[in-house]
């Protein structure tokens, strides 16, 4: 029992450490013009058009959600 709780801690954290991240990376890309200005540096700003907010805005939600099932696996293993 106590092995399966040391293997759902350090799984819950390293779930909440992807979605963390995966989520400012993705605030970050929405937010600002980052990407834009990024692409721009390499010559590909003709491709970032209307395909932007269908990327981002869904993979933004995809890591929060991971990030919040992290947190909730955090509070099963404790109780």
């Amino acid at each position: 029992m106590a092995d399966d709780t040391k293997v759902d801690e350090k799984n819950s954290n390293k779930l909440l450490s992807i979605g963390i991240g995966g989520a400012v990376v993705m605030a970050v890309c929405c937010f600002t013009p980052a990407l834009v200005a990024l692409l721009a540096a390499v010559g590909l700003s003709s491709i970032v058009g209307a395909w932007m907010d269908f990327i981002l805005l869904p993979a933004l939600v995809c890591f929060v959600g991971l990030a919040i099932f992290a947190v909730a696996l955090r509070k099963r293993v404790k109780t």
